[in-house]
């Protein structure tokens, strides 16, 4: 089994606990409200949202995957740090076994740096390439400009 690793860092205005706050503990609120046409629901169907919750992310009916399962392994609020599997999806993957997150948020210039890496475990046998998860890097980061557009946009939100 082979593991290929991403890491990509953005700036944001934001501070560290706000982002983290919206991108991470109040995902399940915040998400469905931001990206309607792509996400219906964000809910957790183990646990309270703490280490080993597992949240089921419920894609709209036009999309090719329609819910993803996470399990949080690590949760770091001091440090706005959190890592993730997905441990379930609703579309079979060929080539990927299982996916592991890490989202860290530091401040700098009144606002942070968002650091995400990824780390695509590959099915025995099979060989991952850039172009089998260059899509759901896209959509990640995508995602998370969205919540910065609208926490700039709603500043009483996660404050």
């Amino acid at each position: 089994m082979g593991v290929i690793t991403y890491s990509q860092e953005f700036k944001s205005a934001i501070a560290p606990l706000r982002m983290f706050k919206a991108l991470i503990l109040d995902s399940q609120n915040i998400i469905p409200k931001i990206v309607p046409e792509g996400i219906k629901s964000v809910e957790f169907i183990e646990g309270d949202g703490g280490v080993g919750s597992i949240k089921k992310t419920n894609f709209a009916e036009s999309s090719p995957i329609k819910y993803t399962k996470h399990k949080i392994d690590a949760l770091d609020m001091d440090n706005c740090y959190c890592k993730y599997t997905l441990i379930e999806s609703g579309v079979q993957f060929d080539k990927i076994d299982f996916v592991v997150y890490e989202v860290k948020f530091v401040a700098a210039d009144g606002g942070c740096v968002c650091k995400m890496t990824s780390e695509y475990h590959a099915k025995e046998g099979c060989e991952l390439k850039e172009d089998d998860i260059k899509q759901g890097k896209d959509k990640a980061l995508g995602l998370v400009k969205s919540i910065e557009e609208y926490l700039l946009a709603n500043p009483d939100v996660c404050a």
